[in-house]
């Protein structure tokens, strides 16, 4: 496979099992859209946040899931993210949002020791 197509790829069974995921797990939201974080205040939660309870993202903790406006628990998109503070990497799933929230989440992980990238479902 080219450089080309595998930018162009966009693997069906990778989104299948993902919704499947989210499926079968249990979404606990527990920063709501419009609350601080709870150690720096000054950042507010634009859409809802939470994470799906008994599954391991790559810092040993739950999956983290942004979820936006669309009346949808489909994923839309994931961002992997690395921060060089923490030494950690991990995936954020986006559910339910639309091409300005998938923008909006990913300039929140590309800050200061956090850099990340957006994989968009076709």
């Amino acid at each position: 496979m080219t450089n080309d197509e595998l930018r162009t790829t966009n693997y069906a069974d990778f989104w299948f099992k993902l919704d499947r995921l989210v499926a079968l797990s249990n979404l606990k939201i527990d920063r709501p859209k419009g609350t601080s974080h709870p150690r720096y205040p000054s950042f507010v939660y634009p859409l809802d946040y939470g994470y799906l309870e008994n599954s391991r993202s790559g810092d040993g903790a739950d999956i983290d899931v942004w979820i936006g406006s669309l009346s949808s628990n489909k994923v839309t998109a994931v961002i992997c993210s690395v921060d060089l503070e923490k030494r950690d990497t991990e995936i954020k799933i986006l559910l339910g949002c639309t091409s300005r929230e998938n923008q909006a989440i990913l300039d929140i992980h590309n800050t200061g020791s956090q850099s990340a990238i957006l994989l968009v479902r076709n």
